[in-house]
């Protein structure tokens, strides 16, 4: 008979029958020192180093997705995994800390994703795009981007806010670089960089809202208030102006930038004696 494990080995068929209680002691006593080490093979050691990292990530960034840092164990991340409490350890002996800031890790990597887009078609497509990805995040992991974003966490240190202030300056920098400019001036960077802080205030926001509006109606306002900013930015920055002139020539008049603008002329219809 065979154990769970599929290794044990049969008694030999050609074995006398005067041998066979003989026998049969050396050949049952090798499984029950070896079975063990089957059971890990196919548990623990099918995996390698970096893909059984890379599940217990996967389980801690599930419960700090639902669950302030604070509020998860080593022992909930061992549960999620299948795992035990001293295989966390073993892949990281810093404990709940460092289990933490690798899952930030993770997650920042990934958010800054969410900006990669390529550089082709109208602005106001690409960043609707963006913002798909970046809100549909935010969704996903509701707490934990609270968590993430807001101080007050036993688990955030400066390492943790670096992380974070990381994320920023990546989605600022892939923004720029769809506004096509090599050398953007102190407005501009200011500029998209105010606009990223609102999109994570935004999404803070919507989630203490009880996720309302919905997301497309979140994202389309997101896009609005990035064209919003860029035209008032223009006005005092020539760069801005020359950046925003190129924009517009790529939007079509039925697209996101068409209809703001077809909005916004007749909210500005009162202010005729101000030119």
């Amino acid at each position: 008979m065979t154990t769970g494990s599929g290794t044990a080995p049969a008694p030999p068929e050609a074995t006398p029958p005067a041998e066979a209680s003989a026998a049969a002691r050396p050949a049952a006593e090798p499984p029950a020192t070896a079975s063990p080490p089957a059971v890990r093979r196919g548990s623990y050691r099918r995996l390698s180093v970096e893909a059984r990292r890379a599940e217990l990530l996967t389980a801690a960034l599930d419960l700090f997705a639902h669950r302030a840092p604070e509020d998860v164990s080593l022992d909930d991340v061992a549960s999620a995994a299948g795992a035990s409490r001293p295989l966390v350890y073993r892949y990281f002996p810093g404990g709940k800390q460092q289990l933490y800031e690798a899952a930030l890790r993770s997650a920042a990597d990934e958010l800054e994703r969410c900006f990669e887009e390529p550089r082709s078609g109208p602005l106001s497509a690409r960043l609707s795009r963006v913002l798909d990805r970046y809100l549909g995040f935010v969704d996903e992991h509701d707490a934990g981007f609270s968590a993430l974003l807001q101080s007050g966490s036993v688990a955030e240190t400066s390492r943790t806010n670096a992380i974070v202030d990381e994320v920023r300056r990546a989605a600022a920098e892939e923004i720029l670089l769809h506004l096509a400019v090599k050398e953007p001036g102190a407005r501009l960077r200011m500029m998209v960089r105010t606009w990223i802080t609102a999109v994570e205030a935004a999404s803070l926001i919507w989630l203490d809202e009880e996720k309302r509006p919905s997301l497309e109606e979140l994202r389309d306002w997101l896009v609005d208030q990035f064209v919003a900013m860029l035209t008032a930015t223009a006005a005092t920055d020539p760069q801005t102006a020359r950046v925003m002139k190129a924009a517009v020539r790529m939007e079509p008049a039925e697209g996101t930038v068409g209809r703001l603008a077809r909005r916004v002329v007749p909210a500005l219809g009162e202010a005729s004696h101000l030119l």
